[in-house]
């Protein structure tokens, strides 16, 4: 008896499409993980692994995984060293800041103290003649005195002796005053006046600022006296006859007289 081979739909398979279908039977089952429960013989009855091409894949997971692993730990060391700059920049800066209010403390300070230190100054108070003595006293009468008394005191020095301002002031009269010879006014930073008179010579001019110990002039016989000395007197304005007790004056301001 003849046979007739199989043709159309009921033609089977060639081998080479029988193993090919079964290769990517296999490959999705391994996706699934259906092949880890088949048994020994039925993987034994198709093409190795080999030939399926399911090594190739495998080794291709485990490059991708390597990789995706090298790329965490990449991520995680740039994290890590842009956290640690972060921390070094914030440290950084807080530390400049921590200078800048340091500095600015200090500066303040030393404003302070060279106000308070400029202040102290202007408060000080001198001897118009460092280490002389009074030789007339306030109001000490006599025919030689106009008014009839002394209206300041006599500071015991030799002609061209300096003078110097008794404390801070403006000068408000530089020049000759008649009985006074020359003289100097200066209207104190506390609005109290301060007269020196029989000068020598006169160093200073109206209008100028004084500071305390200064030098104003020399010492002199110009004007109405016997000789030599500083007459000097505490007003309260700059007129005559508005004078106070200059050595209480003086007294009040710290000066050991």
């Amino acid at each position: 008896m003849a046979f007739t081979r199989a043709t159309g739909k009921h033609r089977r398979p060639s081998r080479m499409q029988r193993g090919t279908a079964r290769a990517a039977g296999v490959a999705a089952l391994t996706g699934t993980g259906v092949v880890g429960s088949l048994a020994a013989p039925a993987l034994a009855a198709g093409p190795a692994v080999a030939q399926t091409g399911l090594t190739p894949v495998v080794t291709l997971g485990d490059e991708v995984a390597a990789r995706i692993d090298a790329q965490a730990a990449a991520q995680h060391e740039a994290a890590r060293e842009a956290a640690e700059e972060a921390a070094r920049k914030a440290a950084e800066e807080a530390a400049r800041e921590k200078a800048a209010e340091e500095a600015e403390k200090a500066r303040a300070e030393k404003e302070r103290a060279a106000r308070e230190a400029e202040r102290k100054r202007l408060n000080t108070f001198v001897s118009p003649i460092p280490g002389s003595y009074v030789s007339t006293g306030y109001k000490s009468g006599g025919a030689v005195w106009s008014s009839g008394s002394h209206t300041g005191v006599d500071f015991h020095a030799a002609s061209g002796t300096p003078v110097h301002a008794v404390g801070a002031g403006t000068v408000v009269e530089a020049g000759w005053g008649g009985a006074y010879g020359n003289q100097v006014v200066i209207k104190m930073h506390d609005g109290t006046y301060t007269q020196y008179g029989h000068l020598s010579s006169v160093d200073v001019s109206v209008g100028q600022r004084v500071t305390p110990g200064q030098g104003i002039g020399l010492s002199g016989a110009t004007g109405n006296v016997t000789g030599a000395h500083l007459h000097f007197e505490a007003r309260t304005t700059a007129e005559y006859g508005s004078d106070i007790d200059p050595v209480a004056y003086l007294r009040a301001h710290g000066v050991n007289l």
